[in-house]
């Protein structure tokens, strides 16, 4: 019997598969049947290829997979211990009853002392953002006489053509407030009218994170809140009512550039209409920004004085 040999070896020690035995290769004789039906050739392994490991003492054999750990995560981390907490707001209460003691006691306090106090209220009881900030700086400090009517107005537009907060328009008043007052200049006014309306705020909100742990899970507290917002809304808009009837800003008193000009209501003017409607819908609808509103109100009012008023 012959012996096959190939490229790869010998391999004529394996046995041969059996022919097949039907009606058509009942004649074939066994070498005829190697020709036939050989059998598969192997191909040897390259010593590049990679091979899956079957080790047992595999770390990923022996052990099953599993995902990995999620960290816990809490809604609102309690950054502030409990203790710390109270005690800030405990001392924010204290301060707020003796500043209303102050106000009360003394019938004409000294300057400084009356703008810091109007404005450590305002910015204690002001719920519901920047706008409702507005009429209680006017009756604090318009109403005491500390700040004109018109330079208020001024002031207000003034500061909705800049980015940050409304309360940026408190250190804007304070510096007027403190204007014309001897051993009071305009700078201490302004630092002073920064601390007082943000000092509120930031105290509160500090404090409220060392006790959050407690009411986060109440569902009374839950409850409370949405009823604070729901009223905050309703005093935002009182804010813009009272804005809209005191928004139009009136010619100085005598005909000069200071005085008075008190406030007038925006709807005695078509012109300050038209341009209000066109900043509420600009803004609702066509997605217009604050700032490109802003300057196309100023622009519309130059346009106002250029036709009704230059001549």
């Amino acid at each position: 019997m012959p012996r096959r040999t190939s490229i790869h070896g010998n391999f004529s020690d394996k046995p041969l598969p059996a022919a097949p035995r039907n009606s058509e290769t009942s004649s074939i004789t066994e070498t005829d049947a190697r020709y036939l039906h050989p059998r598969p050739v192997p191909i040897p392994i390259s010593k590049f290829a990679i091979m899956p490991s079957t080790s047992s003492d595999s770390p990923s054999a022996s052990k099953p997979t599993s995902p990995p750990p999620q960290p816990a995560t809490t809604p609102f981390p309690t950054l502030i211990p409990l203790r710390t907490g109270s005690l800030l707001l405990t001392l924010f209460a204290l301060s707020f009853l003796a500043l209303i003691l102050l106000r009360s006691l003394l019938p004409s306090p000294p300057r400084p002392l009356a703008l810091f106090s109007s404005l450590y209220l305002a910015g204690t009881i002001i719920f519901g953002g920047g706008p409702v900030v507005i009429p209680l700086l006017r009756s604090y400090l318009v109403s005491p006489g500390f700040v004109l009517p018109r330079d208020f107005l001024l002031g207000l537009a003034i500061i909705q053509a800049f980015p940050g907060p409304n309360f940026n328009f408190a250190v804007y008043l304070g510096a007027l407030a403190a204007k014309g007052v001897a051993g009071f200049p305009s700078v201490a006014g302004a630092l002073i009218a920064f601390v007082a309306i943000f000092a509120p705020g930031l105290v509160i909100v500090v404090g409220f994170l060392g006790v959050w742990g407690l009411l986060e899970g109440r569902r009374w507290f839950g409850a409370l809140l949405r009823g604070v917002n729901a009223a905050a809304v309703g005093l935002v808009f009182t804010a813009v009512y009272k804005l809209w009837e005191i928004g139009l800003v009136g010619a100085p008193a005598g005909g000069g550039g200071g005085g008075g000009g008190g406030g007038m209501p925006l709807g005695g003017d078509p012109w300050l209409v038209a341009v209000t409607g066109a900043a509420f819908v600009g803004g609702q609808w066509f997605r217009v920004s604050a700032p490109v509103a802003i300057l196309c109100g100023g622009l519309a009012g130059i346009g106002r004085w250029g036709v009704f008023e230059s001549s």
